[in-house]
């Protein structure tokens, strides 16, 4: 039988600030982020620079957190949720040049704190999710979620709200 090289840890992390007690899981990507004290990040999550991750906090594995996105304190992210910080996204300007970060305009996104976002669900740009409101799973959260409501659906809406 040939013997196999199995590589258990892959963690590409580079310029982070991270805090005392933040737990980092393998096959991640983070780079210019901020991570604040007893965090804890899954595998195969994506944390781009810019981005901040409060106290307290649970990343899900497979989960895409860009530029722009603020996660307060104590808040719960599923599996494979997805952020996005551009309202009008293209690959190319109308000349047909490749888009940079000077063709675009960053829209920032705010989780507050106690908030949990359920798995799979999408946070579209500026919007604000309030404190411990919750997301239900499979969501695409289009507007702002007051504190302590509870939404899904697509788009999100309202089930209750305290």
């Amino acid at each position: 039988m040939e013997k196999k090289t199995i590589i258990t840890e892959k963690k590409n992390i580079n310029n982070v600030t991270m805090a005392d007690d933040v737990k980092i899981f393998d096959f991640v990507n983070l780079y210019g982020c901020t991570i604040d004290e007893n965090s804890k990040v899954g595998a195969f999550v994506e944390i781009q620079k810019n981005a901040f991750i409060g106290k307290n906090c649970k990343i899900s594995s497979h989960t895409f957190i860009c530029e722009g996105v603020h996660i307060e304190d104590n808040v719960f992210i599923g599996h494979n949720v997805t952020f996005i910080n551009d309202k009008y996204p293209r690959a190319t300007n109308e000349d047909g040049s490749m888009q940079t970060e000077a063709d675009w305009k960053l829209e920032e996104t705010w989780i507050k704190k106690g908030a949990s976002i359920g798995s799979s669900s999408t946070i579209m740009c500026g919007v604000t999710v309030g404190e411990k409101a919750i997301v239900g799973a499979g969501s695409v959260v289009t507007k702002d979620v007051p504190a302590g409501a509870v939404v899904a659906g697509v788009p999100a809406k309202i089930i209750t709200n305290k």
